[in-house]
Order: C-alpha cells, then structure tokens, then sequence
C-alpha cells in the first residue's frame, strides 16, 4: 500500500493546564478531501498547525509524504500549502505582485515565477483584476488570490482553514470548484470547516474532533447512518384526515397548526412502501410527501452535543 499523505497518531499538544489534543490518530489517502469538523476550541486549527509545523507537538508522530514533521520539517514544509482563516494577501501590493513576491520566496527564478504568476491568474480567474490594487478586490476575489498564493509552489498536501468563512453563497460555491479540481489533479485536501454542508459537498472522509479526541470518523454517508433522525413527513387536507392517519401509523406525530404528520423510521423503500399501503387501505391520501434523513448538522450534534454552523 502506498503511503498516506497525512499520517498522525497519539497527536498530543497542551497549553498550560489545558489539554488541546489528547491522542488524536488521522490518516488521510493521497488525492483525497478529509475534513476535520469540530466545536469552537476542539482542536482544530491546533492540529493544522502542528501539521505545518507552525506548532511542535507534545506527544504522538505526524507526518507528511512520510516527512515527520518534528524530525524532518523541512521535507515537510515541501510538500505542503496553508490557507488560514484569514487572507494573508498584501493589501498594499496588487494581485500580481502578491502571487510573484511568494514566488521570489519559494525561490523559483525571474521566469519560473513570472510563468507560475500568470498560470494562476489565469486559473482563478483574476488576469482582468491583476493589476489593480487589492482595496478593489471583493472578499471572494481575496479568498481566491490567498489560495493561488498557497498553490505557487503546487504543495501535494493543502490544508484550508475554515477557507470560505465571511464568503457568500456564490463566493463559497466558486471555491468549492476549485477545491474539486485541485483534488482531480491529485492535490491531498485537510478541510477544517464549521460549515457542515461544506463538508457534505466536498469530502471524501469526514473526522470528528471534540475535546481534543477524534470521536467519529468515516464518510459522510457512513456518519450519516450512525445518528437517528431519519422520518417521512406526511402533509393532509384537513385536521381530520390527519388524526385518522396519526392514529393508524405507529411512532407518528401530527402537528396540528402545519397539518403534517412525521413518522420515524420510515425513510427505507420497504417502510415507506408499507406506511402508503396502510394509508390507502384505509383511504387516506396525503397531499404532500418528503423524505427526510440525517444530515452532518444532525451527525455534529450527536456526537459533540454542540449544533453545527450550516450556512
């Protein structure tokens, strides 16, 4: 088997009295998205940090491209890019003196860094807006230039920090996108985020951290199944038809003021197949159905106790 591109076990990090991670273990495929949901102070930015080796560790390995990040931080500093959850662009310089002064820092030569400035410009849509001075520049537009800027060097591994915080619903989408295509070039993605559907959207595994342990982890769907929730909603012409139906179906409950009535555990084909044939034989018709099942909101809930940010 090949080697993971992230690697961390019995991670340990304490500030003062304060246990922060406490033997947290993640293990993240190459050209994968993993992302690392958590409550506010659960160890998330801690364990990002302690991965770029910003942090060094108290106990336990990590390590990146099989580089241990506390012996051989230089091999991984190398294969890695860091968006924060704040712009670290140069607001006094424009777009394009941002991309080829980071350029000049990871030391890629007057032409190397030209090329590399104009590739990415062009990637993330920002040739137009290049030379114009970043106070122009709307909130999505510096998120953009922020990750083109962790992309000059094209890191292997990406860790984006809570990336679309503050951003709008066509901002946040456009960086989903490109999210998306760095993973279909083979880029690794470590995603941090309190935006739950984010997570839904882009990852492959999703890791739960809460007081500094990971608690849960699997895909999406895998998560998903572990929590309950799941019900069918069942909408009514008139108060009548729904007490009747609310007293022929079982782990039902009407509400009176929507005329709706949800029924657990009924979300599988063959449950709803047999709650519709009841209704029948007894002539009741619903005028509206949906399906609801359990989402991450749900999942974060159950397993931290904190409800989850959903945009």
């Amino acid at each position: 088997m090949s080697t993971p591109a992230i690697e961390v076990n019995g991670l340990q990090k304490r500030y003062g009295d304060k246990t922060v991670l406490d033997g947290v273990d993640l293990s993240v495929e190459a050209g994968t998205v993993t992302a690392l949901l958590g409550p506010n102070g659960a160890g998330k930015t801690t364990t990002v940090h302690i991965l770029s080796t910003l942090v060094r560790p108290d106990g336990g390995t990590a390590a990146i491209d099989g580089c241990d990040v506390v012996a051989n931080p230089t091999g991984a500093r190398a294969a890695i890019g860091l968006t924060g959850q704040f712009s670290a662009v140069d607001t006094l310089l424009t777009g394009e003196e941002n991309l080829m002064l980071m350029a000049r820092l990871r030391h890629l030569g007057a032409k190397a860094s030209r090329a590399r400035t104009a590739e990415l410009l062009e990637r993330f849509d920002l040739v137009e807006a290049a030379r114009t001075p970043l106070a122009t520049y709307s909130g999505g537009m510096q998120r953009r230039l922020d990750l083109a800027m962790t992309l000059v060097s094209a890191p292997s591994v990406l860790f984006l920090d809570e990336p679309t915080t503050g951003l709008d619903p066509r901002s946040r989408h456009t960086m989903w996108d490109i999210v998306r295509e760095l993973v279909a070039d083979g880029t690794t993605v470590l995603l941090t985020t309190q935006y739950l559907d984010e997570a839904d959207e882009l990852a492959d595994r999703v890791a739960v951290l809460d007081n500094g342990r990971i608690v849960a982890e699997g895909t999406p769907a895998e998560l998903k199944r572990r929590v309950p929730g799941g019900h069918i909603r069942l909408s009514f012409a008139d108060a009548t038809a729904l007490a009747a139906a609310s007293a022929l179906l079982d782990d039902s409950t009407p509400d009176e003021a929507s005329l709706t009535l949800s029924v657990t555990g009924s979300e599988d084909f063959g449950a709803l197949r047999t709650v519709l044939d009841r209704l029948g034989d007894a002539r009741l018709e619903p005028t509206d159905l949906s399906i609801h099942t359990p989402d991450l909101d749900d999942v974060f809930f159950a397993l931290t106790g904190t409800k989850g940010n959903l945009s």
